[in-house]
């Protein structure tokens, strides 16, 4: 997977540890996610920047003051 720009159906399924068939609807899902940001997608496959992102990231909390 190094140097490679996205994740296949099966990198997400290996890396979420779940079924093939729930990885290809969250690749769907995020997929659209990207659409509607004008970005153009590939079928089966999610950048892999953005997936880490959406997974991995902790968001930070605005503080009020």
């Amino acid at each position: 997977m190094a140097g490679t720009m996205f994740l296949r159906v099966d990198d997400v399924a290996r890396e979420l540890d779940i079924s093939k068939p729930y990885a290809y609807k969250l690749v769907r899902r995020l997929n659209q996610e990207l659409e509607a940001k004008g970005c153009i997608t590939i079928a089966g496959r999610v950048d892999k920047r953005y997936f880490y992102e959406r997974f991995y990231s902790t968001k930070k909390e605005e503080e009020g003051g």
